[in-house]
């Protein structure tokens, strides 16, 4: 099944895809850079019990792609924020860029996210431990206002945000979290962001992709 449900972010409409029902807690994926929602069911959430859900990022997939570009990991958490407001709570599995953006979701609502788990995928490579200029993106065309937006593309390829910004939020899950091992990191290449996340005590690492949301479930 794929059953989309279109939910207003101020002028953008985000599809958030069910790609399965099921008994018990929510699933809620988020996909990697350029990337969209799955059509259905990846063979990882097969050991996961409960409904499936997958969300296209502003700008991606069958979300509406803005004027003007102005990607941040701000505007995608607030994307992700909108999604589990609609489902309660969830479990987040978040594909590179959406592992960056699950993090962040789990430290702002860490009464809403009951698990999270990083896994490999296209995103950002996080910023310099030092300050550094911001990125300056070229004007774009994208007349048909096609998905994935190349602006999206040129913005959210790597972040001006130091590591330590990934390690708040890494810390305010581990703190406020309702359920003990709140952070799972399933990812073989790891980066800056994901090294301080990784050092924080209580984040899981080297774990296995279907056990990990075994665990969760």
């Amino acid at each position: 099944m794929n059953t989309i449900t279109y939910l207003r972010h101020l002028r953008i409409q985000l599809a958030l895809h069910q790609l399965r029902s099921g008994s018990g807690r929510n699933l809620l994926i988020l996909h990697g850079l350029g990337d969209s929602a799955a059509r259905l069911a990846p063979p990882s959430a097969d050991v996961w019990p409960g409904p499936v859900f997958a969300l296209d990022f502003t700008g991606h997939g069958a979300s509406s792609v803005p004027r003007g570009g102005g990607y941040t990991c701000e505007i995608l958490l607030a994307d992700a924020d909108i999604a589990l407001h609609h489902l309660g709570e969830a479990t987040l599995l978040g594909h590179g860029l959406g592992g960056y953006i699950a993090l962040m979701l789990a430290g702002a609502r860490p009464d809403r996210v009951l698990g999270t788990v990083i896994a490999d995928g296209p995103g950002i490579t996080g910023g310099s431990s030092g300050p550094t200029s911001a990125r300056i993106t070229p004007l774009i065309e994208n007349p048909d206002r096609r998905t994935p937006d190349p602006i999206a593309l040129m913005e959210l390829t790597s972040d001006i945000r130091p590591p330590d910004y990934a390690n708040a939020f890494a810390r305010l899950a581990l703190q406020n979290s309702m359920i003990e091992d709140p952070i799972t990191v399933c990812v073989r290449w790891q980066i800056p962001w994901l090294d301080a996340v990784i050092s924080e005590p209580g984040v899981l690492n080297g774990i296995g992709l279907d056990d990990a949301l075994k665990r969760y479930a």
